[in-house]
């Protein structure tokens, strides 16, 4: 099952700039298209927590 589309529109990255999430439904994950933060979406549900993703500003070489 995938993400519902009026959802996907309303969802944004959890940090303070609220940017808009891309999402890539064969990798199960929604990707910040300001800061390069990856959140999981585990069984339908996207987790969208700061401690939890992949990426961004401070894992940046």
């Amino acid at each position: 099952m995938a993400l519902d589309p009026q959802l996907l529109e309303i969802l944004a990255c959890p940090d303070t700039h609220h940017a808009p999430l891309d999402y890539d439904a064969g990798a199960q994950t929604l990707t910040c298209t300001e800061c390069g933060r990856i959140f999981e979406v585990r069984d339908d549900v996207p987790v969208l927590l700061l401690d939890e993703a992949r990426g961004g500003p401070t894992e940046r070489s």
